[in-house]
């Protein structure tokens, strides 16, 4: 790729990223966050609401899971023992657009919102059925909805769930504009270096198969941040993926961001002459060949030469062959 184009690729991968992030102009309705119990979706989501907090948009937490309000987050939602129509009923009444005389000054006049569930498992294993009822519910041109799904939380379904329905990610996946998937920059790395060196890529969490508690992501010398691998569903049907580094933010200063592509460890390699991976590298040997060598090669005479160029004239092919003193002619074999 040429400099100019990676250089623009660089560019448009970001700048499509920071949109969704920021919710500009409804890129995505409904955008899906799957995480694991190694690496939880918990910075994603805080960088949703930071920069929602900062477009002076109303931020809703739907809570299944979380105890405490997040930080700033306006209005915190404890959705644990309701109804999937009484949960729908009081989402619905803090994101009513505002009542207006005319349609232009509705669109004037209504703040966005932004809606945040942390967790689907519990609905998807609940009432899977409802999950495209939940999302066209809630979802209008002045709400966005940001979910996470727990990938590797076991998932019971209900004796009514048939067995030819698809599974409750499936439908997720297929109705999501937006799919981010969160994983381990430190498991990233570990498993790039097991690939370099040709060894084993290790294992983590669940599929470590070890007995016992699941201790999860140690502290300690590791490169902060974690990976996002980014899916967005055009209008066109064609999907854009990329995968970033989201580096969690101090001091009140944003979060950091950058393609996973830009990381030492994942850029192509070069060598001592600033040559890209896949150009001769240099060597003690010399695998080129010189003048004299490319005249000596092309002086030979391959083997059954002169029959190649006898029968070359549109008979086809035929194979010589001189019979040598050990040979034994069998003329029974010859006929047939």
């Amino acid at each position: 790729m040429a400099p100019s184009a990676q250089t623009h690729h660089r560019s448009h991968s970001l700048l499509l990223f920071q949109k969704l992030l920021n919710l500009r102009d409804s890129a995505s309705p409904l955008t899906l966050i799957l995480d694991t119990l190694e690496q939880g979706a918990g910075p994603l989501l805080q960088e949703f609401i930071n920069r929602g907090k900062l477009a002076r948009s109303k931020i809703l937490f739907v809570s299944f899971t979380t105890a405490r309000k997040p930080r700033n987050v306006d209005i915190f939602i404890k959705a644990r023992g309701k109804s999937v129509t009484a949960l729908i009923t009081e989402i619905a009444s803090h994101c009513a657009p505002v009542n207006s005389q005319t349609p232009k000054d509705t669109a004037t006049n209504s703040q966005k919102c932004l809606i945040v569930v942390d967790s689907l498992n519990p609905l998807a294993s609940k009432e899977p059925h409802v999950l495209p009822l939940f999302f066209g519910s809630i979802i209008n041109p002045f709400a966005s909805l940001v979910a996470v799904y727990h990938n590797d939380v076991p998932l019971v379904l209900p004796r009514t769930v048939n067995e030819y329905e698809p599974h409750p990610l499936t439908l997720l996946s297929h109705m999501a504009t937006a799919i981010f998937k969160v994983s381990s920059l430190y498991q990233a790395v570990e498993t790039k270096r097991a690939q370099m060196r040709s060894l084993r890529e290790p294992e983590w969490g669940l599929h470590e198969g070890r007995e016992g508690v699941l201790v999860g992501l140690r502290t300690g010398h590791q490169p902060e941040g974690l990976v996002v691998e980014m899916e967005m569903r055009r209008r066109s049907g064609r999907a854009v993926a990329e995968r970033f580094i989201l580096s969690p933010s101090r001091g009140g200063a944003g979060a950091g961001l950058s393609l996973l592509s830009d990381h030492p460890l994942f850029a192509p390699a070069k060598d001592a002459e600033g040559g890209a991976e896949g150009e001769m590298a240099d060597s003690t040997f010399n695998l080129g060949l010189t003048e004299k060598q490319r005249n000596d090669r092309e002086g030979i005479v391959l083997p059954y030469f002169d029959a190649q160029t006898e029968v070359g004239g549109g008979e086809g092919g035929r194979i010589l062959y001189d019979m040598g003193r050990e040979d034994d002619f069998d003329e029974e074999e010859d006929e047939i």
